[in-house]
């Protein structure tokens, strides 16, 4: 691994950089995603995708991408510096809170697009950092007396944690700013000596007006610029739009020895020194939220070229807000949620769908409903998913070619299609996601339908649609472990949202069964609907009844009707 980051590495490297051999173990327990057929977890393998298609395209065939460029505002085809390897920065948390669903879209877009890469043959160098030295860290460790560091250490754990319930697989390395201050003071030295910064009192401030093309990310003028800080103006810059690379420390605050004195990094020179470091100056992808566009990434474009001249990023790519009614979700707002609140009621893999249900560069609007609406339909999935198991139990038989219908041959390879049609269009999941729609109805209708029942070959059909539903998912992160498991776990959660224990519904469904044994139909029409006000919906059978969540009838939105 280490061989491949130093390859993408370029000439201009003002400062020592970090290989990945020289870091401890545990910054890199890299899970990359199997070929489809191949998985992690110990469950049966059928035959893989390609083996299916008498000769047809499989899902990896293809491997042409597009992605939108927030540097052209376009989308390009992807091609990468150096063929076959991809090296992809993405700007981590300021770790001073636990991290809000925001955060989540963020990391779960490119933990899609990292899987993407991957199953297409891409050997990924990721590399996602922690911001641990900031302004928000110094407030909050002092309202909580605590150490600036120790305390920012203890909520990119808490982060981990979080990406780890949201199945988004580890970077190849997690830098932090506290480990890398020399690589920083170094760049910060090149970018003086370059004649792109200036002096004022032991601070070291970035002079916008001697980089020309500064705005051409955002699309701002200069003279349209603000300060380019999360602090006050600073009067003492020769321009508005100038910010700080380095500050002078203040009484209290986490310092470090400098040619300047005492001082800490300044908020944008982190990822600029630290992408260097791992990556070179030129490099594939550059990602994070909307928000980064200006002043982060303007400003990072601005101090690398400063240093290196060939400084060169091919394809930014930012993701839309998660809004709150339609305002933007963020700590200084107060009107975010954090996840851990939210996967405390809804499964995290429910979160992950939700959150992929509208397109990355769309702003997606946080709502109950829209939660509903994501965990019942990952419970449909898997469930439908489970059936099959079911009917196929532990046979693992071989079939070569034509052990499968051709009709669903058809239902497979046009389910391929628009996979990679949407994967490859800027990672349009929302159509991938509906795509699956007629792959899962097929499983069905052959499951519990008395025509699917009697079909000749059911069983190679039925296990050559649970590979191809159960490959997708792998690439898209929504492979659980275990299907029964996952149910069981979004049917705890329904049962919290609602408030009752299942022991509770089993009693309702009794109470059930015995008014419609007594012909009391109003009474069992009122038990059912006040288990569905709640999101717990009953399904009749021969076998009996039994019962699942739903959105609950106070979220569903009114059927209108017209004349």
């Amino acid at each position: 691994m280490a061989s491949s980051v130093l390859n993408l590495f370029k000439s201009c490297r003002p400062f020592t950089p970090i290989r990945f051999s020289s870091l401890p173990k545990s910054q890199f327990r890299i899970q990359f995603p199997l070929r489809p057929g191949k998985e992690t977890q110990s469950r049966r393998c059928f035959t893989t995708l390609s083996s299916l298609t008498d000769g047809g395209a499989s899902i990896s065939d293809g491997k042409e991408l597009w992605l939108h460029n927030t540097m052209s505002r376009k989308k390009e085809m992807f091609k990468p510096k150096v063929d076959g390897k991809v090296g992809m920065y993405v700007c981590g948390v300021t770790a001073y809170d636990l991290s809000h669903i925001g955060h989540a879209r963020v990391y779960v877009t490119f933990d899609v697009l990292l899987r993407y890469l991957k199953h297409l043959g891409y050997e990924v160098s990721y590399v996602r950092n922690f911001t641990d030295v900031d302004d928000k860290i110094i407030a909050r460790a002092n309202e909580l007396g605590e150490d600036p560091i120790s305390l920012s250490r203890r909520f990119c754990e808490e982060f981990n944690r979080d990406m780890e319930q949201l199945q988004c697989l580890d970077p190849s390395v997690q830098p932090r700013v506290s480990d890398h201050i020399p690589q920083i003071i170094d760049l910060i030295k090149q970018i003086l000596d370059n004649g792109y910064a200036y002096k004022v009192d032991g601070d070291i401030y970035f002079s916008v007006d001697k980089f020309p093309t500064y705005g051409k990310l955002s699309g701002r003028k200069l003279e349209d610029n603000r300060a380019g800080e999360r602090v006050a103006v600073d009067t003492r810059k020769k321009h508005p739009a100038d910010f700080a690379l380095w500050k002078t420390a203040k009484e209290g605050e986490p310092f470090w020895e400098s040619p300047w004195g005492r001082g800490r990094p300044g908020w944008h020179i982190e990822c600029s020194a630290m992408s260097a470091a791992y990556l070179g100056y030129s490099f594939d992808i550059h990602g994070g939220g909307m928000d980064l566009v200006f002043p982060h990434h303007e400003n990072e474009i601005a101090q690398s070229c400063a240093a290196c001249d060939s400084s060169n990023i091919s394809y930014w790519i930012h993701n839309g807000f998660v809004t709150v009614d339609s305002e933007k979700m963020s700590k200084s707002l107060g009107n975010f949620f954090t996840i851990r609140q939210v996967i405390d009621l809804y499964h995290p893999l429910a979160l992950r769908l939700f959150l992929m249900g509208t397109h990355y560069r769309s702003p997606i609007n946080y709502s109950d409903f829209l939660l509903e609406s994501a965990s019942e339909r990952i419970f449909y999935i898997y469930q439908t998913l489970h059936d099959c198991e079911s009917v196929l139990g532990e046979k693992d038989s071989t079939f070569g070619n034509d052990s499968v219908p051709s009709d669903i041959l058809t239902t497979i390879n046009t389910f391929h299609s628009e996979f990679v049609a949407s994967m490859s269009d800027d990672l349009l999941t929302p159509v991938t996601l509906a795509a699956m729609s007629e792959t899962l109805k097929t499983i069905n209708d052959l499951i519990h339908t008395r025509k699917g029942k009697k079909q000749a070959r059911r069983e190679e059909s039925l296990k050559a649609l649970e590979t191809t539903i159960r490959d997708v998912l792998t690439i898209l992160g929504l492979m659980p472990t275990s299907y029964s498991e996952v149910l069981e776990q979004l049917k705890e959660k329904a049962l919290k949202r609602a408030g009752l224990e299942e022991e509770d519904v089993l009693q309702r469904v009794q109470e059930r069964t015995e008014a419609r044994k007594n012909k009391e139909y109003e009474r069992s029409d009122a038990i059912r609907k006040d288990l569905a006000s709640v999101g717990i919906a009953l399904m009749d059978s021969p076998e009996g009844t039994t019962w699942r969540p739903a959105i609950p009838l106070a979220l569903q939105e009114p059927v209108t009707t017209t004349p």
